[in-house]
């Protein structure tokens, strides 16, 4: 498993990391109903032993149920993983011991005493103000309770803006995590992607096979339980759109001997400074997501990709 680091000299975590919304949360997920704590467990050993111990969490999922659940299997396993968590800065929280304490609950429920990345969930800091929001993260990382700082759905100025204030304190921005996958390009031409790349900072690409869109499971008869029903792009007229695009990952699956989400993942790879984190409720899942990496996709093929999805990438 190739590695990248997250900063000249920060921590490097493998080119690809498993995200964990689904890890005790009901609202959208389900958790509880068709999976729980067993399934996500076997998710975690599956990740871990296929080499990509990079788990991507936050206080928010499952209102600290997912920290906890990564903490508790941490431990257990007797397996050492990298973990990035996520602030979320809420209308009540004015100073910056709100920062303090917010890590300090997410390092007690992970059973920690520092995480490789913390990153701030949304870019709403208006209450506490960006000053004071990256001057708490900067002595964070002083203090050794957090080894890399990120940001996450934050647009090219606001990225700029947190690059500028945490180099003012002598501390790199590692990450910006935001939407990314074939069937959201966005990234590629509202500047986002470009700045990180002049900045050198990485992108934590979400919801990467689009909320399960590029497995190619999903049919207008057979539609994903829960929340998703609701998206539009599972309709007919969805589903009929992105269907040339899910027809060349299948036809590059067939020649690489993986599924259309493994291609999926693997153009993500191709893309410089990008590290995919899709999720996983269970071994399967993650084995799955494992089958992405460890090859790659000729040249050729990566821009037939992008060429058919290229209708995805307007802002």
């Amino acid at each position: 498993m190739q590695t990248v680091a997250l900063t000249p000299s920060g921590p490097e975590v493998p080119q690809m990391g498993i995200g964990t919304w689904a890890w005790g949360d009901r609202l959208f997920w389900n958790y509880g109903s068709d999976y729980g704590p067993a399934e996500v467990r076997n998710a975690f050993e599956a990740a871990v032993s296929g080499g990509v111990p990079f788990f991507d969490t936050a206080e928010l999922y499952g209102l600290g149920e997912s920290e906890t659940l990564l903490g508790r299997f941490e431990r257990e396993s007797g397996q050492t993983v990298q973990i990035a968590t996520k602030y979320l800065p809420l209308p009540w929280r004015w100073g910056a011991e709100a920062v303090e304490e917010a890590l300090s609950a997410s390092l007690t429920r992970l059973g920690r005493e520092q995480v490789e990345l913390y990153q701030v969930h949304s870019p709403f800091n208006f209450f506490m103000g960006a000053d004071t929001l990256m001057g708490a993260l900067a002595r964070e990382v002083k203090r050794g309770r957090i080894a890399a700082v990120g940001v996450s759905n934050y647009s090219a100025s606001q990225m700029e803006e947190a690059h500028g204030r945490l180099a003012a304190q002598g501390v790199p921005l590692a990450v910006n995590q935001v939407r990314y996958s074939l069937l959201t390009r966005e990234i590629e031409t509202n500047g986002v992607l470009d700045t990180a790349r002049r900045l050198g900072v990485k992108i934590l690409a979400y919801s990467p096979l689009a909320q399960g869109l590029l497995t190619g499971k999903y049919t207008a008869d057979s539609p994903p339980e829960g929340a998703r029903r609701l998206d539009n792009r599972y309709s007919p007229s969805g589903l009929a759109a992105i269907a040339p695009v899910l027809e060349v990952l299948r036809d590059l699956g067939r020649k690489h001997d993986r599924t259309p989400a493994q291609v999926a993942l693997n153009w993500l790879v191709a893309q410089e400074g990008v590290i995919p984190i899709p999720g996983a409720k269970t071994a399967a899942q993650a084995e799955q997501n494992l089958g992405a990496v460890g090859w790659s996709l000729a040249p050729e093929e990566v821009e037939r990709l992008s060429e058919v999805s290229r209708p995805w990438r307007a802002a």
